[in-house]
């Protein structure tokens, strides 16, 4: 099967600069400004830790400016990421979780204030809009559920760095059950950290 990774969401604007603005303090990655003839421009950010990216500009769509709504951003910690909005000048709701504990509804029916009540993965979320009202939910996920996890990506040279040195703990621990030095350690560094970061692989062993 042909992969259909998730790559640019489009989002219609009526100030293009006023946009950029919002999105570079948020601390979004600016990868392109591209200005052509026209009046066609197109300015592309990448929000850290993303796959995907964002395009907003002149002559990219002829949706109405704020018309897009619902786009979700992931993070691990929403009181936190919350917390980062609010010092770069975003008004953003409360944190919230929905009634029925799956999935938040639309507008504001079935809020609840305050995060899942066992900060389930999933279960929490946070709104807020751009200034043309475009709006975004953030939405907590400290564990994907089983099968949800098609890659391993990681956000920073430290993260690798820190899933090398949490394998290195519990192959030592493997090595330590085994009696002898494992000559494959490649191999079970890789399925660990492959199932460390959500992948469904086989078994160290």
């Amino acid at each position: 099967m042909v992969d259909f990774k998730l790559e640019i969401v489009v989002l219609p604007v009526s100030d293009i600069d006023r946009s950029k603005d919002f999105y570079t303090r948020l601390g979004f990655r600016e990868d392109v400004d591209y200005a052509g003839p026209d009046g066609f421009r197109v300015v592309h950010f990448t929000p850290p830790g993303s796959a995907a990216s964002i395009i907003i500009g002149s002559h990219v769509t002829d949706a109405a400016p704020g018309s897009a709504q619902g786009v979700h951003f992931v993070v691990d910690d929403i009181t936190a990421a919350r917390e980062q909005l609010l010092a770069a000048g975003v008004e953003v709701s409360e944190v919230f979780h929905d009634a029925g504990g799956v999935f938040h509804h639309e507008g504001t029916t079935g809020r609840v204030a305050g995060p899942h009540p066992s900060r389930q993965s999933y279960g929490s979320f946070l709104s807020f809009q751009d200034p043309d009202g475009n709006g975004f939910v953030l939405q907590e996920v400290t564990q994907r559920i089983p099968g949800r996890v098609g890659q391993v990506v990681y956000g920073s040279v430290a993260e690798v760095e820190q899933a090398l040195r949490d394998a290195a703990t519990a192959h030592g621990e493997y090595e330590k059950e085994l009696g002898h030095e494992d000559a494959d350690w490649p191999v079970w560094y890789a399925g660990h950290m492959a199932r460390a970061a959500g992948l469904q692989v086989p078994s160290e062993g």
